[in-house]
């Protein structure tokens, strides 16, 4: 018989059903069929993203423009930044995750390298050496170690899924791992940073299933462990504190940034004073346009604009944990547990930085996810959201296919 039902198999050999096997299947992918990305969150992610080219444009005006330049520059770079994420995103998005998962171990070993790196050669910017200057470009690799450390993170809870459940020496190895990389993000004074990845991955092993004793004792060695570096390192972090505590002490000194944030947003009112209308970005209040965009945001749209763009934040973390758990459906573990960093990420970072503009944290050098100016942070964003969504077509496809299967052996 030299026919399949729908394939011609007349030119194979059929002296070797293995070499005519793997000649059918020659040019098919497991993923062919994907289906298409969830579209409430591609719909939140645009709107992040036009509301951060609003808010770049009008917040760095003033200092675009001071001496004599184009006044919206920063905006054309935060769009040329963005176009770039969007052309590298569409790469990782067609990269199975069984990539990320298998090179884990040596995408974690490139992070150390590239901070030692950054140690060795980078430039200070406002007392922090966290940016390594590439020609015209500054990059802050501490974004992107951010990236490798949740996918190294999904990938050894994905192996290690029985032990995290009966010993602690396996938990331990992951603690390790996050200990090297907070060491060295904080000798380049970048508290904010090892803020967040730690939060970020302590909340993974929360949400894999780990033994609660075992998690509350590992958070209770994590935070004292912050609060000592705290107390016993740089005086600045010290001075920080203070001023969190009181910044009326010194209000042309430390204070003022604080300060200037809270004015700007007691300004904002429930509509806020229009766009483009601020005050406090006219060199008021300082980094206007990178950690204190939002309070420019409160001050131009109100309450209006501020429940607006927590709304957005809140959509993408539903989305995020959803897609995870439809993961989890499905036994894609690491899938799962990767999409879970990418929503826990999201969420603490901008609930952090929105904070710190209100006063509620001490400041840290913590950038708004897709709203900051800055192509580090969004760049590294949307590597971050484009995984999210290769994680939501997998895990689809996978679904559907096993519904389909079951529908068709219960006709059986």
């Amino acid at each position: 018989m030299s026919k399949v039902i729908g394939i011609d198999n007349s030119h194979l050999n059929k002296t070797n059903p293995v070499d005519s096997f793997r000649q059918t299947q020659q040019g098919y992918s497991r993923w062919s069929g994907l289906e298409k990305p969830d579209l409430i969150l591609m719909i939140a992610l645009g709107l992040l993203m036009l509301t951060g080219l609003v808010l770049v444009a009008t917040a760095s005006i003033p200092l675009a423009g001071q001496k004599g330049g184009w006044v919206y520059s920063y905006l054309a770079r935060q769009g040329a930044y963005m176009a770039l994420g969007l052309l590298v995103g569409c790469v990782v998005y067609n990269i199975p995750m069984q990539f990320w998962n298998d090179y884990a171990k040596y995408f974690i070993g490139l992070a150390v390298v590239l901070l030692v790196v950054t140690l060795m050669f980078a430039r200070e910017v406002n007392g922090a050496y966290r940016w390594i200057r590439i020609g015209p470009v500054n990059i802050q690799v501490s974004e992107f170690v951010r990236i490798a450390m949740i996918v190294y993170a999904a990938a050894f809870l994905q192996k290690y899924q029985n032990q995290i459940h009966k010993s602690f020496s396996a938990m331990l190895r992951l603690l390790l791992v996050l200990g090297l990389i907070a060491v060295l993000i904080l000798k380049q004074r970048d508290f904010g940073s090892v803020a967040v990845i730690s939060a970020t991955i302590l909340g993974m092993l929360f949400l894999a299933g780990v033994c609660w004793v075992r998690f509350s004792i590992s958070t209770g060695i994590v935070t004292i462990l912050a609060i000592g570096f705290l107390l016993l390192g740089d005086s600045y972090r010290i001075d920080r504190l203070k001023t969190y505590m009181d910044p009326w002490a010194d209000v042309y000194g430390k204070g003022w940034q604080l300060i200037n944030s809270l004015i700007a947003i007691g300004r904002g009112g429930v509509s806020g004073v229009g766009l483009g209308e601020s005050v406090e970005k006219h060199h008021y209040l300082p980094e206007a346009h990178t950690d204190f965009i939002f309070s420019i945001l409160a001050e131009e749209t109100g309450l209006i604009g501020v429940t607006f763009l927590i709304l957005l934040f809140a959509v993408i973390v539903w989305r995020a944990f959803k897609i995870a758990n439809n993961a989890d459906k499905v036994r894609m573990r690491f899938s799962s547990c990767l999409a879970y960093g990418v929503g826990l990420w999201i969420g603490m970072q901008s609930l952090i930085n929105m904070s710190v503009a209100s006063g509620l944290l001490p400041t840290k050098g913590l950038t708004l996810p897709m709203i900051s100016y800055g192509g580090s942070s969004v760049l590294a964003s949307m590597i971050l959201f484009a995984m999210l969504l290769r994680v939501d077509s997998e895990s689809r496809y996978t679904l559907n296919n096993e519904s389909r299967r079951r529908r068709g052996v219960e006709k059986l």
